[in-house]
């Protein structure tokens, strides 16, 4: 099977790369006021398409062009007969440019535009986010804090334009505090705050409109990251070879489940099959071996005391999983420590990522995927969860400067730092937060890597089904009560060609 896909990604940009491009799009010809013209239009029509029963609106305006395109915005409002209320965070004297002629623009479409007072009561019944753009740098404090404060109690359907105000455009961080919108609108260049770190909670459905303007047109302007689509499934699993045979698609090695902690494991070896692995290997603490012959008869289960009894497993192996249930102890340390010494390629996760930090320091290597969560990420790097937090891709990237390989970086908006540069997956939901999610998913990379090998393609890949086989489940029996367990038959679906059961909603034609 071929591991490279050649549908092109949509990219995801910076702040600064963003307003380059806008630069240089003024440049060539086309005039700034003629953008933000198009921007608020494209704004104002997904505003009616998803609310068309609101008859008024109240737009918040700030300085910039980001203000700008909110009293374009209160103009077509005012001009489509809905009664309108304009407030205004920096005074209309101060405004500038683009900004200036956009506020004329709105009170002479008839949309009166009033100064933000402290108590000010948003009398809409739709809101327009047009306060803070991308440029944002710091907490947001003053009179914008208590707008966005407002606006978040007022609990009306929100627009946020371009992005919402106190998101970190570059990372998806909060500057303090942040609009809750339902919708966001984003021109020009897609940017990669929108959808990892906090952001999920914050921008609601994400709409791109280039106004025109091909980003890609500037190769000089090497894009922050791509965003992973679920429409690269059918491509990436044709139908198998009507030849082929067990022996063609991988046999995956699972380390794990040290003694009385055997469920990772088994979660693992189940998605690694569910995946396509040609076989798959379990070695495990002679306790587990009799649940795993009962959950899944397939998987050949052989119980292990410690690194001495994997030398033959491993021979026989293509690519192993190390970490789920292996626990820090003894157990822990000799499976790792058995895992390192081999040249095959392997998936670390769990404790294996808290023993690499801890005891195995010096490792660094290409033929490997490290999956941690903020916690392990920190350790790993020698920092703190929120300081990864506070600047996902900016750590994803430095553990791959550190030790090699890929880096799935999970949590919301997962991030994938390969050799291909950094992925964003935005599927996935919060019914993911509950245990056995990291083994399914290092279970599900194994079988990837073995039938692909291990790259950039298998890893986006293994991370996509991942997190829309939980949407799925959750699509089809809610999010809460939502089981590692449940993704492997739901993956299982996802990557059969003819398959009927992709989400809607993750069609050619999504919102991505």
């Amino acid at each position: 099977m071929s591991s490279v896909i050649s549908q092109p990604l949509r990219p995801l940009y910076t702040a600064g790369q963003t307003g380059e491009i806008d630069r240089r799009t003024v440049a060539s010809g086309i005039e700034g006021f003629a953008l933000m013209q198009r921007a608020a239009a494209g704004a104002w029509q997904h505003l009616r398409a998803r609310w068309p029963e609101a008859r008024s609106v109240s737009v918040l305006c700030g300085g910039g062009n980001n203000g700008g395109d909110g009293y374009v915005i209160a103009a077509l409002a005012a001009q489509a007969g809905l009664s309108v209320q304009c407030l205004a965070l920096k005074p209309m004297g101060e405004l500038e440019g683009d900004a200036a002629r956009a506020a004329a623009m709105a009170r002479a479409a008839g949309a009166p535009v009033e100064e933000w007072q402290d108590d000010a009561a948003l009398h809409g019944e739709a809101v327009v986010d047009a306060m803070l753009g991308t440029g944002l740098a710091g907490d947001v404090r003053g009179a914008y804090r208590q707008a966005i404060d407002a606006i978040n109690r007022a609990g009306k359907p929100t627009l946020a334009v371009d992005i919402p105000s106190g998101l970190a455009a570059d990372t998806g961080a909060l500057l303090g505090v942040a609009v809750r919108a339902d919708a966001t609108v984003t021109f020009i260049a897609d940017k990669l705050g929108l959808y990892t770190g906090r952001a999920p909670d914050h921008t609601g459905e994400v709409m791109f409109c280039p106004l025109g303007v091909d980003a890609r047109a500037f190769d000089d302007i090497v894009p922050r990251g791509v965003l992973l689509s679920a429409s690269r499934l059918a491509e990436a699993f044709a139908p198998r070879r009507r030849t082929a045979h067990k022996g063609d698609m991988g046999h995956v090695l699972v380390l794990g489940g040290a003694p009385g902690m055997g469920g990772a494991a088994l979660i693992a070896t189940q998605a690694a099959a569910r995946l396509g692995a040609g076989k798959v290997s379990l070695a495990t603490a002679p306790e587990h071996v009799g649940a795993s012959l009962i959950r899944c008869p397939e998987v050949m289960a052989h119980g292990v005391c410690g690194g001495a009894d994997l030398a033959g497993l491993v021979e026989q192996s293509d690519v192993l999983v190390v970490g789920p249930g292996i626990g820090q102890g003894a157990f822990g340390q000799a499976v790792l420590a058995a895992a390192l010494e081999s040249d095959r390629p392997l998936v670390v996760d769990a404790d294996a990522l808290n023993l690499l930090a801890a005891r195995f320091t010096a490792e660094r290597r290409d033929s490997w995927v490290l999956t941690p969560h903020p916690g392990e990420a920190g350790r790993l790097l020698g920092i703190t969860a929120a300081e990864v937090e506070a600047d996902r891709p900016a750590a994803a990237e430095a553990l791959r400067r550190r030790y090699g390989g890929t880096i799935v970086l999970k949590g919301a908006g997962t991030l994938v730092a390969g050799p291909g540069g950094l992925g964003v997956c935005p599927y996935g939901n919060p019914g993911m937060a509950s245990g056995g999610m990291g083994d399914a998913l290092a279970g599900m990379l194994g079988a990837l890597a073995g039938q692909r090998g291990m790259n950039d393609d298998s890893v986006r890949l293994g991370v996509l089904i991942h997190a829309l086989a939980a949407d799925m489940a959750a699509r089809d029996h809610g999010e809460r009560g939502l089981l590692a367990s449940d993704l492997a038959s739901c993956a299982r679906r996802l990557i059969n060609p003819g398959s009927d059961s992709l989400p809607s909603r993750y069609s050619l034609s999504s919102r991505y």
